[in-house]
């Protein structure tokens, strides 16, 4: 546990301090070429154009990982297999920065540059939007497609678990999907909404203790948080409600402190633009703080144990 904690952390640094070195080693071009030799290996009707046929796609890059994963497991004291679980972990996230995709829209200075950097923020082919409520739920996807999605398996599998989902996500809503055929499509949408429904039953587990409790708990119960669908959608929903009640309670205090400064004779500080998208962003990093937290706790229980 250990190993995988300091794996997490030492990803996560990297990928902030060295952003020259992300960019240039998370390319997944060699995917989308594999799923369109697949395609056009089997052009007719078969198992690659029915549901299943994604895992024809994603058997054989995550076989090699596991062998890698097993045979490094054991060697070295763990040191191989700790630099194999950074390297797949670094590799299978983001691949884009969130928090800086976020400020671009924030430091946008026209509508057509600010609807040009959140279209970063949405699948390709899906129309953007810049409302207040659309952004909040477009960050969070992005933080459970960039972040939570990739960490919630690698922590649960290894760094088969992150690849596992870094590929289904590809293959979902990556740019190459519009190429393939829509049975397989359908198969990769499927398998990635199962690995997600864990995954945003935990980020709204956070969210709840890092934010509005009753807010987040009343979204999550009404858009089927306590259904087995397969359908985060509950996540957005959740995270829309906290982030209004959290807006809705700094209102009230600028008020209070505005007609306090106002009777001394100081104006009180103008609101920022986009607040909605400042509190999202905020609200992920909290929630990502949590899961942190959480894993830290279960290795300082492992070593008192």
């Amino acid at each position: 546990m250990f190993t995988t904690l300091l794996a997490v952390v030492v990803a996560l640094v990297l990928g902030h301090l060295v952003p020259p070195l992300a960019v240039a080693v998370r390319q997944y071009g060699w995917f989308g070429q594999w799923m369109r030799w697949l395609d056009g290996r089997f052009p007719g009707d078969g198992f690659w154009r029915g549901p299943f046929g994604v895992a024809l796609a994603l058997v054989p890059p995550l076989l090699v990982v596991v062998l890698f994963q097993l045979a490094l497991r054991d060697s070295v004291y763990g040191l191989p297999a700790l630099v194999f679980g950074i390297a797949a972990l670094f590799y299978a996230w983001g691949p884009r920065d969130l928090d800086v995709d976020v400020d671009a829209i924030a430091a946008a200075t026209d509508p057509v540059e600010r609807h040009d950097a959140a279209a970063r923020l949405w699948p390709p082919g899906e129309p953007v939007s810049l409302g207040g409520g659309a952004l909040v739920g477009a960050v969070f996807r992005n933080a459970r497609r960039r972040w939570f999605g990739v960490l919630f398996w690698f922590l649960l599998l290894g760094p088969v678990g992150a690849l596992l989902y870094r590929l289904a996500a590809l293959a979902a809503e990556g740019r190459d999907t519009h190429l393939l055929p829509a049975g397989t499509v359908a198969g990769a949408r499927t398998l990635l909404a199962v690995l997600d429904w864990p995954v945003a039953q935990l980020m709204t587990l956070a969210m709840a203790l890092v934010g509005n409790f009753d807010a987040v708990f009343g979204a999550w119960r009404e858009n089927g948080g306590a259904s087995f669908v397969l359908d985060a959608g509950f996540l957005d929903a959740a995270a829309r409600a906290c982030v209004r009640s959290e807006l809705a309670a700094e209102v009230d205090d600028e008020t209070e402190s505005g007609v306090a400064m106002a009777t001394g004779g100081a104006l009180a500080p103008s609101a920022p633009e986009l607040p909605e998208l400042r509190d999202a962003m905020s609200l992920a990093w909290r929630i990502l703080l949590v899961w942190m937290a959480v894993l830290a706790l279960f290795v300082v229980a492992g070593w008192v144990s």
